[in-house]
């Protein structure tokens, strides 16, 4: 079935990530990953949200409370995905999470289906992919 025209009038998508530490996920994406922190919010004098932004890709990092517990799995049978405008990008991005102390779950490479790209999860498990499509 395809779909032709869409009842929602959406200007884009973001997403809402919970943290342990937000402190350090702020510095992961920041400095391993390449995001910027375009504002903070406080709850009773303490950085509790932040927005951190990469081109138009946004995302609104929250501290996590813990009611639901520290060891649950997060983000389980889901992963987002951050295009980037070409390969070397890929490559880029890719060399400095593992610079930063972070973990690819794979290593940047073609893939058949036309983009270049590699898969990492961040300081609280949350999986994330970073791609281009390859030039043709």
């Amino acid at each position: 079935m395809t779909e032709t025209s869409a009842v929602i009038k959406a200007t884009h998508l973001s997403c809402s990530l919970t943290c342990k530490d937000l402190a350090a996920s702020i510095r992961f994406f920041r400095e391993a990953v390449g995001f910027s922190v375009a504002a903070t919010y406080e709850t009773e004098g303490k950085v509790t949200t932040a927005v951190i932004v990469a081109g138009n890709c946004q995302i609104v990092l929250n501290q996590d409370d813990g009611k639901l517990g520290w060891d649950r799995i997060k983000g389980q049978g889901f992963y987002l995905q951050i295009n980037v405008q070409n390969a070397a990008e890929v490559d880029a991005t890719a060399a400095r999470i593992k610079a930063a102390g972070g973990t690819l779950t794979d290593e940047p490479a073609d893939r058949p289906w036309g983009v270049r790209m590699f898969q990492f999860k961040d300081i609280d498990g949350f999986k994330f992919g970073v791609s281009t499509p390859l030039a043709g």
